[in-house]
């Protein structure tokens, strides 16, 4: 890198331009590269935000709804005839693959109830753990961003300051009018770095609280109804 030439970009920015799109265009292009970078990343961030929220609050409504219907009183066999087609929800997904296992165990010609229960027990396992998949899917994006944003604008600013020094001993003149700009087209990438993790952060941190709460449900559903269709086994098996 020549030293005349950072003199030369870096002098036609005045310390009474300071402006936000002034600083970037006056950055150093591997400084622009990690702005614009970290601007991606924010975007995507708030993209996955915006996605998430949607999902958790449709989630949590569904599970209400299907609580209010299964402990309404309805059959069981109208309920699954209802959701077996297309379960909309992670409860549904884990009432309809129960279901189907208890059907599918009477519906052979042996009719053994003996590993009946552990097989269904380890069918919602697999839901559950399925359904937790797809609710934390991208949540890695989030702490990705959060946990290793602020680094790449820590980056970003020292390569900036690095090209800023390196101007003024150029230029061979250390006022504030030569030196603000520099360090301020510097710190402009910390800034939007933050600017990204901060959220990513929140977010990320609130997502998982909501996973948690909402497989706490799953599993608390789960042993449930593992509990009616135990009693309904002892009772075909008296018979």
């Amino acid at each position: 890198m020549n030293p005349g030439d950072v003199a030369q970009a870096a002098l036609p920015l005045s310390s009474a331009d300071l402006s936000l799109v002034t600083l970037f265009l006056h950055a150093h292009w591997l400084v622009k590269c990690v702005m614009l970078g970290l601007l991606a990343a924010s975007v995507w961030v708030w993209a996955i935000v915006i996605d998430k929220l949607l999902l958790y609050t449709r989630t949590r409504r569904a599970m209400d709804r299907f609580e209010q219907a299964f402990w309404s009183g309805q059959s069981l066999e109208e309920l699954y005839k209802t959701l077996s087609a297309r379960p909309a929800h992670s409860m549904a997904a884990l009432f309809v693959a129960a279901m189907r296992e208890w059907k599918r165990s009477f519906e052979t010609q042996t009719r053994s109830f003996a590993g009946l229960q552990a097989r269904i027990e380890k069918v919602m396992d697999v839901t559950i753990s399925r359904e937790i998949e797809r609710l934390e899917r991208r949540l890695l994006v989030l702490a990705t961003v959060g946990s290793a944003g602020p680094f790449v604008g820590l980056f970003g600013t020292v390569w900036g300051i690095m090209t800023s020094f390196q101007s003024i001993a150029a230029s061979k003149n250390t006022s504030l009018a030569v030196v603000a700009p520099g360090i301020a087209e510097a710190l402009f990438a910390t800034a939007i770095g933050l600017i990204a993790a901060i959220p990513a952060t929140i977010f990320y941190n609130k997502f998982i609280s909501d996973v948690n709460r909402q497989a706490q449900r799953l599993e608390g559903f789960a042993d449930e109804f593992s509990a009616i269709l135990s009693r309904q086994i002892d009772e075909r098996g008296v018979q």
